[in-house]
């Protein structure tokens, strides 16, 4: 099943305007019935679910780190080796936000793709990019680990919200309902079977960062596209008694200007009990951020992607790029975006 972040690949994700991009198509599935549930990166779901869809366990946190990984025919191993002008192949802005500002000399350019579409593009004889960035927690769980050039980890970057962690998605239980049809009755008692299912599979300490992490998301009202990282710290505590906080969380967030010349940071930290402590840290943290300044560097974000989409699309796919454009006949896949088949021959896009 194809989501609209698989479909559309020339528009930059910031500026696609969605918060599920990579989930609507599959929660209609759930809601349906047609699945009892989905299995998500963390980082692609949402922190506001539909009406009828809930979390029903968030797994084992794998790395949460970003990779540096360089093309293998170049000796260098970090991004300080990289010489000025090397162009880095993301698809995400907040790295490209935060890397910018670290790294003023360094050009960033859009690549999507699975996996090894991407290492195919790095690795081309003619090949744009010096390197990609990449989730460390994708590369290990499919065997490419030895692609890992460098490891980039805060203050360097900071990574996504619920960034390696794995997020099930099932239907909230229906409440009983005396007239309700036998195929309901199926769907709410196969509800609650799942739900019960899973739930013996969540992490405790993975999910109480994420939800941190999310409810700080949700106050700036971002999805997964905007220039927000983050980290956590989560230290168990001793426990004297049953109700003494279990563990103590120190989240830090940053959100970064896409042009990355403004940039806010903050951290606070919360002995916290269970996951509605977690919650209210991390709106907590989103006010401390909004309180300096963070509201201004979203809002700007969101007058871009109100501006005129094709505009701004070349805009922010060419900074700091070379400008060479290549024209061939587009895919059908391309003239569903641009518009009818009807009205373009051809279309140009930053090569």
């Amino acid at each position: 099943m194809t989501t609209t972040g698989d479909q559309n690949l020339l528009q930059p994700l910031y500026l696609m305007g969605g918060k599920s991009l990579w989930t609507k198509e599959l929660e209609v599935a759930l809601l349906n019935g047609n699945v009892d549930l989905i299995v998500h990166s963390l980082k692609d779901m949402p922190t506001c679910l539909p009406s009828g869809c809930q979390i029903g366990a968030i797994i084992e946190r794998e790395d949460p780190r970003d990779a540096l990984v360089i093309r293998n025919d170049l000796p260098f191993r970090t991004l300080k080796d990289l010489p000025p002008g090397s162009v880095i192949g993301t698809s995400s802005v907040r790295r490209v936000a935060q890397l910018r500002r670290r790294y003023p000399h360094l050009a960033f350019q859009d690549i999507r793709g699975n996996l090894n579409t991407r290492f195919k593009k790095l690795d081309a004889a003619d090949s744009p990019y010096t390197a990609i960035i990449l989730a460390v927690a994708g590369l290990v769980r499919l065997g490419c680990a030895d692609r890992i050039s460098s490891y980039l980890e805060p203050p360097e970057l900071f990574h996504a919200v619920g960034q390696g962690a794995i997020g099930i998605e099932i239907r909230s239980p229906l409440e009983f309902k005396p007239d309700e049809t036998e195929p309901e009755t199926l769907l709410r008692e196969r509800s609650l079977m799942v739900q019960e299912l899973v739930k013996s599979l969540e992490d405790w300490r993975t999910a109480l960062r994420c939800e941190a992490e999310r409810a700080l998301l949700n106050r700036l009202e971002g999805g997964c596209s905007v220039p927000v990282g983050v980290n956590t710290i989560l230290v168990d505590l001793p426990m004297p008694c049953p109700w003494a906080p279990k563990a103590r969380l120190t989240l830090t967030g940053v959100v970064t200007s896409v042009d990355g010349k403004e940039e806010v940071q903050r951290e606070s930290s919360f002995d916290i009990c269970g996951p509605q402590d977690a919650r209210r840290l991390g709106v907590q943290l989103a006010d401390q951020l909004f309180k300096h300044g963070a509201w201004k560097i979203l809002q700007e974000l969101d007058e871009v992607k109100k501006s005129d989409p094709d505009e701004s699309r070349i805009a922010a796919a060419t900074i700091d790029c070379p400008t060479t454009l290549q024209v061939a006949a587009p895919a059908n896949s391309a003239r569903t975006i641009v518009g009818s088949n009807e009205d373009y021959s051809l279309v140009t896009v930053p090569s």
